[in-house]
């Protein structure tokens, strides 16, 4: 049978519609959980990191400097692993399972005791991203972990300890992405395809942040958001937030 173009579009949609719609049913509470933490952090003080590695950086760069976004989040890069900035890619990939690296990025980054790093791994397998909670965790800062649970139990690790990221947070939140990240197949193409992870992990990020300004303007604070730059008023609004919150934004320096 032969399948259009634009069927298979709509099967994508279909799917990933299919997996927005289990984050909002069965993570609500995590969702809920992971807001009000990182609202704890900014109404102490703390400051915020996000951190992925490859295609998972780009969830991590989605809530960072954003318009409608929190200004405090900064993203904690590792060089060479932040999406495709090295040639050939593959070294991105085989930073991933370097261990040590981790803990010596993390070190030199203004991250401290009280702060808040949310990891983004779709795996949760590699080394990088499970010495980033460990170590993070032992210089007190909290961990929002976003995994797709279900390679903890389809997948071996590829860290020493045998653990997953899932292992090393504070809060995890289960993406629900399959296996492979791919969510589409066809008896004329021999592979699966079509990643959802993208969308639906930037989706649940962005819940997250929502229900982190709700958390705030509840509590009676203002949430230290910014607002696009092409509207009028956004560069002037967004210089008082940068300068009221100096001390928690590494990006601009």
């Amino acid at each position: 049978m032969t399948i259009s173009g634009s069927e298979l579009g709509g099967r994508f949609f279909d799917a990933a519609i299919g997996l927005l719609e289990r984050l909002r049913d069965e993570e609500a509470e995590g969702i809920a959980a992971a807001g009000t933490l990182i609202a704890d952090t900014v109404a102490a003080e703390g400051r915020l990191f996000a951190f992925g590695a490859g295609h998972s950086s780009l969830a991590a760069q989605e809530i960072v400097y954003r318009a409608g976004g929190l200004a405090l989040m900064n993203l904690l890069a590792v060089p060479g692993a932040v999406g495709v900035d090295v040639v050939p890619a593959t070294l991105g990939s085989a930073l991933e399972r370097v261990e040590g690296l981790a803990t010596a990025v993390l070190d030199s980054s203004p991250a401290r005791a009280g702060d808040l790093l949310v990891i983004i791994s779709l795996s949760g397998r590699n080394a990088l991203p499970i010495e980033m909670a460990m170590h993070a965790r032992a210089l007190g800062l909290k961990v929002i972990g976003i995994t797709s649970v279900a390679y903890a139990s389809e997948t071996k690790s590829r860290h020493a300890s045998g653990t997953y990221l899932k292992d090393h947070c504070d809060l995890v939140l289960d993406s629900k992405i399959p296996v492979g990240d791919a969510e589409l197949t066809l008896d004329t193409v021999p592979a699966p395809f079509a990643p959802a992870s993208g969308v639906v992990t930037s989706a649940l990020l962005q819940a997250v942040m929502a229900t982190t300004a709700g958390a705030l303007a509840d509590r009676g604070i203002e949430p230290p958001l910014l607002r696009s730059g092409n509207v009028d008023g956004g560069h002037e609004w967004n210089a008082r937030v940068f300068e009221e919150y100096a001390d928690r934004i590494f990006y601009l320096r």
